[in-house]
């Protein structure tokens, strides 16, 4: 990466840098420290970069100016270049004068994991909405580090005590053109939120939704495509997906059956990214059950599992009904820790998204909780209403019908927020109606 760059060069290869200490959240002890620095390593690898040597320091107290003080990085400067390494990566998020300070003291770029995963996202947004929020998201944590990036300029500057020089001026434009493109960016997303919200209004009146969340690469994407029997993108790779997609689960319920798989969740997330993918993850919010995943094989899958409750209490949907799927059973060799998560988590599922009698179980019991939550309801709908015989008909499970010489009598189940919608409520028979008594159901 350049200095008056932002993206990442792809063709540099990375040390990677990391610290423990109390003061860190998630790098307190050695084990967390590593667990993170290994997935750096990931992250870098979906960029598509090379990475080098890892160097974590004990640290009870951090330098304020570069966190590690001169003496080591230096010493880390010394062995990536010794290593082929252009780019030290920090495994925490830096500040702009950290940043300045350790390009300074190094000779070398310097990114942090902020940086690396803003990259990700831009490379793979697909939807408007994902891109613009990623472009909000980028330019604010880019804003007060211009000058880092922009280190070219200094050599413009006045003399001692002058301010204002050329680079300075050159900045604070910049900065001005940052902020107004933030604010373009944001009403932009005002009228795509509008949009959504329509399209959300739709969905709530033809459809029920299940939402796959969870760990960024726990396998949502292999487990959709399996249920919906459908092709997305799978890899094996963190933020392989970062849209919200939409597929039909059962098509043949009324209402349908939608599956939602989200962007996955992840560590050390600061809340500026959170933030910026508030509305992508609330499909979250629009979901009737939350399918929670968790890689089973990972080391580290109660973390995942932690950091999953974080992000969906955050966005206030930790009281939604859930069921957690275990996934890659198929890589995990320990069959006592397989039986301890299923008592640990009683009415999970211990799956392989490449297993088809486990997706068949998953998809059964997917399809058997929604229709459990679905009401009764007995109606008398005159023959004149053909409309209200054309609503029952489409958008509910029509269990019973018996004709009548003034209309039909039908018994059907639907869940009561789509009832809500049919403009049948005048129709209904009351549980001691005599009517009833007289009907002749014939089951269609």
């Amino acid at each position: 990466m350049m200095d008056n760059e932002f993206n990442i060069d792809p063709d540099y290869r990375a040390t990677l840098v990391s610290i423990v200490s109390p003061s860190f959240p998630d790098h307190q002890t050695e084990s967390e420290s590593r667990r993170s620095i290994n997935e750096l390593r990931e992250l870098l690898r979906t960029l598509g970069l090379q990475t080098g040597e890892a160097h974590i320091q004990n640290k009870k107290e951090i330098d304020p100016a570069s966190i590690l003080g001169s003496g080591k990085l230096k010493e880390i400067a010394e062995a990536a270049e010794a290593d082929g390494s252009k780019l030290l990566v920090f495994d925490f998020e830096l500040t702009a004068r950290q940043i300045t300070n350790i390009r300074k003291l190094t000779g070398l770029s310097v990114v942090d994991r902020v940086h690396v995963i803003l990259e990700i996202f831009a490379k793979h947004a697909r939807t408007k909405e994902a891109k613009i929020q990623i472009e909000i998201a980028r330019l604010q944590y880019m804003l007060p580090r211009l000058a880092g990036f922009w280190t070219h300029l200094n050599r413009q500057r006045g003399g001692v005590g002058v301010l204002g020089g050329e680079g300075e001026k050159q900045i604070e434009l910049d900065r001005r053109i940052i902020r107004d493109r933030i604010e373009f960016y944001k009403e932009e997303l005002v009228t795509l939120e509008k949009q959504r919200q329509v399209r959300k209004k739709r969905r709530e009146n033809q459809a029920v939704t299940a939402a796959l969340v969870g760990y960024t690469n726990a396998g949502k994407s292999s487990i959709m495509n399996r249920l919906c029997r459908v092709e997305i993108l799978e890899e094996n790779k963190l933020f392989a997906t970062l849209d919200s997609t939409y597929r039909m689960l059962n098509p043949d319920t009324k209402p349908p059956m939608i599956m939602i798989d989200t962007v996955g969740f992840i560590s050390n997330l600061p809340n500026t990214l959170i933030d910026g993918f508030k509305t992508t993850l609330e499909s979250a919010l629009e979901a009737d059950l939350l399918i929670i995943v968790c890689d089973i094989s990972d080391p580290h899958y109660e973390k995942q599992l932690s950091v999953t409750y974080e992000v969906l209490k955050e966005l206030k949907v930790e009281e939604k009904e859930t069921i957690i799927v275990f996934n890659k059973k198929d890589q995990c060799d320990d069959e006592l820790l397989k039986k301890i998560v299923l008592r640990k988590y009683p009415g999970s599922f211990l799956v392989s998204s490449y297993d088809p009698e486990d997706m068949t179980a998953l998809r059964k019991h997917i399809v058997e909780y929604f229709l459990a939550k679905q009401e009764h309801f007995d109606l008398f709908i005159p023959y004149e209403d053909g409309a209200a015989h054309s609503a029952v008909m489409s958008k509910t499970n029509v269990v019973n019908t018996s004709n009548h010489e003034k209309g039909i009598f039908y018994r059907i189940r639907v869940p009561d927020f789509i009832f809500g919608n049919l403009g049948v409520q005048k129709y209904i028979l009351g549980p001691n109606d005599p009517r009833l008594e007289e009907t002749d159901w014939t089951t269609i």
